[in-house]
């Protein structure tokens, strides 16, 4: 049945997406994804056309053959030959890229980055459903059999430490009665106590997703996180903040004169606050705790996290009641973040 129009304009093709359309479908597809991982695809793809341009001497267009594909991973990836490690990337290509900015510092890449950079061109091609060189079986048997060689040579990234309750303790201490201090005490205890929130959900922790109880507590509802991108109404979302967690944050809510926007905000020069931290300046807070409690440099913003998860195991608290304070949706997720440690009683049944 065909429904009377009042005011005529064309009709759309059914087999077609209208420039409009297509355009309106990007700005939905970029607004669903976080700004870390739109920021990382888009460093991803700058590198791409960077190295594309200095190996080919063209710009580069898509789809891609898988060989480009394979020289850019024996470019990147190190490989034992009989006078040691080496990878393709000749010198000056390498120079390039460092001075132009697209790269940190001269050498192999970093395996996770290189697994990412692989992954960013793949879904390049799936978007646009081009023929996909990164699904060639030789391009997956390759990723595959390094991924095992660097294993095997010791060489695959290391977990970060967890940042359990004597460290936290430690960096604690360190924080004195100034606005910094204050703000630095509820920041660690707000991430770690609420479940070892990420880096980002931090920074962006809003007033408005914060409620106070009688007791001097808060509840802060996690709307939005890695776990739960819809941001579905799921009853873990909502994280208690009691004892010294809550205390800290109530310090640090009336010292600051904060009643809205971010919660957690930049402090400045004479005691004047500033916009909201980033995610990178919550991770140089953590770092800079730990320094100033003489820890070792083995935590990161991440190991509030882990530090969460073996902290709560270790006091036994129960694998549901963990999973309710991270937000994790499975039990192999969870566990992942557990870093065993001496007080582990399966070393002592002996």
């Amino acid at each position: 049945m065909l429904l009377p129009l009042q005011t005529a304009f064309p009709a759309l093709e059914p087999s077609t997406l209208s420039q409009v359309t297509a355009e309106a479908v990007d700005d939905l597809m970029r607004e669903g994804e976080s700004v870390n991982t739109l920021a990382s695809y888009r460093s991803a793809l700058r590198y791409w056309a960077a190295w594309f341009g200095l190996r080919y001497g063209q710009a580069i267009a898509l789809p891609l053959p898988a060989t480009v594909v394979l020289q850019f991973i024996v470019d990147h990836a190190q490989r034992t030959t009989a006078d040691g490690l080496a990878h393709d990337l000749p010198s000056p290509v390498d120079d390039a890229l460092v001075r132009a900015g697209f790269k940190g510092k001269p050498g192999p890449m970093a395996l996770n980055t290189l697994i990412h950079r692989i992954a960013v061109l793949s879904k390049a091609h799936r978007l646009r459903e081009l023929k996909n060189p990164c699904q060639d079986p030789q391009v997956r048997e390759l990723m595959t059999k390094i991924r095992r060689a660097y294993g095997k040579r010791g060489a695959l990234p290391q977990k970060k430490d967890a940042l359990t309750k004597d460290p936290l303790l430690a960096m604690l201490d360190t924080c004195d009665d100034s606005l910094k201090g204050v703000r630095d005490r509820a920041l660690l205890l707000f991430a770690w106590a609420s479940g070892g929130r990420r880096r980002s959900e931090v920074a962006g922790a809003l007033m408005k997703n914060l409620r106070r109880g009688g007791d001097g507590s808060f509840t802060y509802a996690l709307q939005h996180s890695k776990s739960n991108q819809a941001a579905a109404d799921r009853p873990e979302n909502y994280k208690p903040l009691e004892g010294m967690a809550g205390e800290a944050l109530q310090a640090w809510l009336e010292v600051a004169g904060i009643q809205d926007g971010a919660i957690f905000r930049q402090v400045r020069k004479g005691g004047h606050l500033g916009d909201a931290l980033s995610p990178a300046a919550v991770r140089d807070i953590v770092r800079a705790r730990a320094q100033l409690a003489g820890l070792p440099e083995v935590f990161s913003a991440h190991s509030l996290r882990s530090g969460f998860v073996t902290e709560a195991a270790l006091q036994k608290v129960p694998l549901a009641d963990t999973m309710a304070m991270t937000g994790h949706r499975s039990v192999a997720s969870v566990v992942a973040y557990y870093r065993p440690s001496k007080d582990n009683p399966g070393a002592r049944l002996l």
